[in-house]
């Protein structure tokens, strides 16, 4: 099998200005507690293809509503591959848990970008059967998987990332 990526956590101070950024609630203790406990994500069995991404602390997702974890994960990805995350199956079978983005893809220079790389997850709960899901910190609530890909005999693509999510756009 050909290995061509590598999880990190993220800085401490990278960490908890996302997480005070959406989750006033924390506190600079907690934010520290929840860093410390965060595990990298790593596949379940020799034949999965997804890595999971856990939960880095607990949350609940009524019908309707959205969540936007910053996971404290970076991930250094060999040229040519990319990084897609998907809710894991279980939570989508179950209760229609689904990317905002439908798919997440991480390119492989996104590792250098100003945000340290930082793995954001925004999901939500479309659920039609009115039910609660509830993720316990420590979950696999995300999945990862590493797809090579391929680019047109004529590209010219010479920009260089500085941002992070959406800054090939801007």
């Amino acid at each position: 099998m050909k290995r061509v990526a590598q999880f990190f956590k993220v800085s401490f101070e990278n960490f908890a200005e996302a997480v005070k950024g959406d989750f006033p609630e924390f506190s600079d203790t907690d934010i520290q507690e929840i860093y410390d406990k965060i595990l990298l994500p790593k596949r379940a069995t020799r034949g999965s293809a997804g890595y999971d991404f856990f939960a880095p602390f607990s949350f609940t997702l009524a019908p309707g509503e959205t969540v936007k974890i910053p996971t404290g994960i970076r991930a250094r990805i060999d040229e040519d591959w990319v990084l897609k995350i998907y809710p894991r199956s279980g939570l989508g079978f179950k209760y229609r848990l689904q990317m905002n983005n439908t798919v997440g893809i991480i390119d492989s220079d996104y590792f250098n970008s100003d945000n340290e790389g930082h793995i954001f997850i925004k999901m939500t709960n479309d659920t039609n059967e009115g039910r609660t899901v509830e993720v316990p910190q420590g979950t696999g609530f995300a999945q990862g998987i590493f797809i090579e890909y391929g680019i047109t005999v004529d590209d010219q693509a010479e920009g260089v990332r500085n941002g992070g999510l959406g800054s090939t756009t801007k």
